[in-house]
């Protein structure tokens, strides 16, 4: 999630419901609120996001939800233009 290039790539296998400037707004904005959130609400979020971690010797296979993505990247859209009313 730290590498919002890579998620990118991941998810233009799917029909594009997000643009990819949308998806890396979103995953920077996911990136600065990360510290702020309680634990149990990462875990919803990265439960959300992560289908499936496959760890071996030469690396670790991690399956993203695209749809995770996309539903994270319009809940997160809804917070910033929340803020920009509010400023």
């Amino acid at each position: 999630m730290r590498a919002p290039a890579c998620t990118w790539r991941a998810t233009r296998a799917e029909p594009p419901d997000l643009t990819e400037a949308e998806t890396l707004t979103a995953l920077e904005r996911l990136g600065s609120l990360w510290d702020e959130l309680y634990p149990a609400e990462q875990a919803r979020i990265v439960g959300l996001l992560v289908q499936c971690v496959q760890i071996s010797l030469t690396g670790a296979d991690i399956q993203l939800r695209v749809e995770g993505l996309t539903s994270l990247a319009h809940d997160l859209a809804g917070i910033g233009a929340d803020a920009r009313r509010v400023a």
